[in-house]
């Protein structure tokens, strides 16, 4: 286990994020992966949520930035976009995010989703702040 998923564990994960079922694979500043399964976070017509995507994409993009933030900062999202490309009706999607720009006061990602098969379903970018911690 990296430094980063024992720091990652430690801190654990949101309540939103353990009821859509959400397990993190990896996570460093440069890459974070996640899967999260579609049953149980479906719309009405037994597709996945477009929000789930969006939960996914926001929690992989925040771990990143936390990350790079380093001990001593907590991060804020302060913008998020998602596209939806492909339904996805069964299994799990997998997201990977991967930095655009890892700034002193800044940081955002690139998340892309895929279906089982590997075809991309969502493409999103979040934008995180970085600030001091206070307590």
């Amino acid at each position: 286990m990296t430094d980063y998923m024992k720091l990652l564990q430690e801190r654990g994960l949101g309540a939103l994020d353990k009821k859509m079922g959400i397990e993190i694979l990896e996570a460093t500043p440069e890459r974070i992966v996640g899967t999260m399964p579609v049953e149980g976070n479906t719309q009405a017509f037994g597709r996945l949520h477009g929000g789930a995507n969006c939960v996914l994409a926001e929690l992989l993009g925040s771990i990143g930035a936390w990350l790079h933030a380093g001990p001593g900062r907590l991060t804020v999202g302060v913008d998020i976009n998602v596209t939806h490309h492909k339904a996805a009706i069964s299994g799990k999607i997998t997201g990977v995010a991967t930095p655009v720009s890892l700034g002193r006061t800044l940081a955002t990602y690139d998340i892309a989703i895929t279906n089982e098969k590997g075809q991309r379903s969502c493409t999103a970018r979040i934008t995180s702040l970085i600030l001091e911690e206070t307590n």
